[in-house]
């Protein structure tokens, strides 16, 4: 068993915890590229593990109230029978191939989306300072349904979206959805809908239990370590790892070279960092200033009434 491919479960399983996204996405490329496994072993034992690691996160989402349950039920009503049918399809079309290139490109559209979306939210005036409260979600079932079946199918068909096509799905249809609430409600969600396309790629696929089980040792650990994260991290933390792991994933869905994925993914780390202590310095700032100025006012008044301040 090579620690490596231990290690790499490690770092994908925090992604996967920390933003609810990032398992296939990330998981798949780096067994083919980086370990040279067989894509169809490696869609198959990326989904086997990501059905065993996923329930972990999301036991700890559900344990802080981070899930809302009426989207899970809705979206797995819809997600779990097509995921299973998109295995099916996948086998009756005859070029394979040019159908998952399609659904590839699409889907890392879709994600540059997503991306300008939870940017737009985060500077809309309205919600500044207002990430960690919770809104009132009316959800609504059809679409919801109809979605999450669209969700399954692609997963179905390519083992990629689980987490990073729910998501797009989610921010579209309810865009107040705190960012820690999207990461736990799209976790559990996941559970079902992975199990289903896992099960359906060990009837028809190349399944390697041996592979599954190297990833598992470090992913389910990381898994947890992402899960705790992100239930406690401020909401401007947990979107800013969302809008990172979105652009780095769709950069692999466009087959932009790994070396570059990595430039750019820094770049954009180094900028969310910067705006975080941008907004950091400039909002305490002005009541750090009045306690310093109590706290003057306050010694004067003591030494102005013959006390000696200490």
């Amino acid at each position: 068993m090579d620690p490596l491919l231990a290690f790499a479960g490690l770092g994908v399983g925090i992604v996967v915890g920390l933003t609810g996204m990032g398992g296939g996405a990330l998981m798949t490329p780096i067994l083919v590229l980086f370990f040279g496994v067989p894509p169809l072993a490696a869609v198959s034992s990326d989904l086997a593990a990501s059905a065993v690691m996923k329930p972990f996160g999301g036991w700890v989402h559900a344990r802080r109230g981070s899930v809302n349950w009426g989207l899970v039920r809705w979206l797995c009503l819809g997600s779990v029978p097509s995921a299973f049918l998109g295995v099916l399809l996948m086998r009756a079309v005859g070029d394979g191939d040019r159908v998952q290139d399609v659904v590839r490109v699409a889907l890392g559209v879709a994600l540059l989306l997503a991306v300008a979306g939870l940017v737009i939210k985060a500077y809309r005036k309205d919600s500044a300072g207002a990430g960690d409260t919770p809104a009132p979600i009316r959800v609504r079932p059809v679409p919801t349904v109809l979605l999450g079946a669209l969700g399954g199918l692609v997963v179905g068909m390519t083992s990629v979206g689980s987490g990073s096509l729910i998501i797009v799905i989610l921010l579209a249809l309810y865009p107040a959805l705190r960012p820690r609430d999207l990461v736990g409600t799209d976790l559990v969600q996941a559970i079902p809908l992975v199990f289903s396309a896992a099960l359906g790629h060990a009837l028809f696929g190349d399944l390697k239990l041996d592979l599954a089980a190297a990833v598992l040792i470090g992913s389910v650990p990381g898994v947890l370590i992402g899960a705790r994260l992100s239930s406690r991290a401020p909401a401007g933390v947990v979107r800013a790892a969302l809008i990172i792991v979105l652009i780095a994933s769709s950069l692999k869905l466009f087959e932009v070279p790994t070396a570059l994925v990595l430039v750019l993914v820094g770049v954009a780390t180094a900028a969310a960092v910067a705006e975080g202590l941008r907004r950091r310095s400039r909002v305490p700032s002005a009541p750090q200033d009045r306690d310093t100025r109590d706290e003057t006012n306050a010694k004067g008044a003591e030494s102005a009434s013959g006390v000696s301040p200490r």
